[in-house]
């Protein structure tokens, strides 16, 4: 019994003394998270790095040369792989200077930025990290927007449609246009997922848009053959190397997951096959890219329009592409803002508790909404294909000063 009460003084007196978060506490302190599978790891690795690009390169194909665009996305491929592990291997290799256990346990880009470069080099990294991430869901938002208002918008404006109806709407009582509504019709949903704090309960939405993203860009493969076999137009292998800036930048622009790499590979139960799965992920995600887009060229040769869809017409196959891609960046938003989270979250843990954490992740959505929909209006002023583009280069842009190695 003395002991007893001796062992419960003793843990009391040490819950007492614990220190309170510091500049120094990582962002995955306190109680471990579930943890993910093989499997749930590389269905997130997937959705994290496969974005709207890919309705982009079969028109990259056209302009660099069905060569040279196969050699770009391979060459940036393994880049990219090669710098996401150099941060893990960074990361672990920190881990083990300082014993790989409490403070100072390294389980976010910030942290590592801390590790390397202190209270400033945490900063940074924090500011790009939060630029970035939330760049790439307001390019998120703005492509489904603006997808769904060309999808039920007729040419007729005096047409029945949905669309439509929804712009009478919006115009007449709301005083906002349809993309903006079809903006925040994603915010109550996207508040929902974005309460979820842990990439493994993440894992099954992700899945489910994955299989829905693979199924759209199998159709387009699929009609894409079926023309080839119809028609065998002029192709070119290289486009000339004055072009070879502009495919590095769409191939770069495509593999867009390099942010998320450390909060999946801390979240993975299996650790040490992190490599193994994310070279499987990038190699599968290669071959997609470079089967979707040297098809597409290869049906429409020099016709290839900006965006695929837009040689496929206005009927039932180009909407299902759409809507598929739709679905994918509806998911992938949740997943791509966790790290935003993680950093807006530990740097005001101290003003609230629990309750306080979930009201700043509303606020931190209900923001990136609110610029999405103000960024719309300046897409509405480009071409609508170009438009889908840059607002994914221009947050690239960011994206880049992740892995400066």
């Amino acid at each position: 019994m003395g002991f007893a009460k001796e062992a419960s003084s003793s843990s009391s007196s040490y819950s007492l003394k614990m220190p309170p978060p510091r500049e120094d506490t990582p962002l995955l302190l306190g109680k471990s998270p579930p943890l993910s599978s093989q499997f749930k790891t590389f269905a997130n690795v997937f959705i994290a790095v496969v974005g709207a690009g890919v309705l982009g390169l079969p028109y990259a194909f056209k302009r660099t040369g069905w060569l040279m665009g196969v050699l770009l996305l391979l060459s940036v491929s393994v880049l990219t792989h090669h710098c996401m592990m150099l941060l893990v291997h960074t990361r672990r290799k920190l881990d083990s200077f300082n014993g790989g256990g409490g403070f100072s346990k390294i389980g976010s880009f910030g942290d590592l930025g801390f590790a390397v470069c202190g209270s400033l080099g945490r900063l940074v990294v924090d500011l790009f990290i939060i630029l970035s991430q939330a760049g790439f869901c307001v390019g998120y938002l703005i492509f489904i927007g603006t997808t769904l208002a060309n999808i039920f918008d007729p040419d007729s404006p005096t047409s029945l449609s949905l669309r439509h109806q929804i712009t009478t709407l919006g115009s007449e009582f709301l005083g906002v246009s349809s993309k903006s509504l079809y903006i925040w019709g994603c915010f109550p949903f996207q508040l929902g997922l974005n309460s979820i704090k842990t990439l493994t309960h993440l894992a099954p939405l992700s899945i489910f848009a994955d299989v829905v993203d693979l199924a759209a860009m199998a159709v387009v493969v699929v009609e894409d053959s079926m023309i080839i076999l119809k028609q065998r137009p002029d192709v070119v292998a290289f486009g000339g190397f004055s072009l070879f800036f502009y495919g590095m930048g769409v191939a770069v622009y495509s593999f867009e997951g390099v942010g998320m790499v450390l909060p999946l590979e801390s979240e993975m139960k299996d650790k040490d096959k992190f490599g193994k799965v994310l070279a499987l992920g990038m190699g599968f995600i290669s071959f997609i890219y470079i089967a979707f887009g040297f098809l597409g060229y290869l049906a429409f040769g020099e016709d290839t329009m900006d965006i695929i869809t837009g040689n496929l017409g206005a009927g039932l196959i180009s909407t299902i592409v759409q809507l598929g891609l739709c679905i994918n960046l509806f998911f992938t938003f949740p997943l791509m803002m966790n790290p935003v989270f993680e950093i807006v979250e530990r740097r005001l843990f101290v003003l609230g508790g629990e309750q306080h954490l979930l009201h700043l992740r509303v606020c931190v959505t209900c923001f990136v909404s609110f610029v999405g929909v103000q960024g719309r209006d300046g897409v509405e002023a480009m071409e609508p294909g170009h438009g889908h583009c840059g607002t994914g280069r221009g947050s690239c842009c960011v994206g880049n000063l992740e892995f400066p190695e």
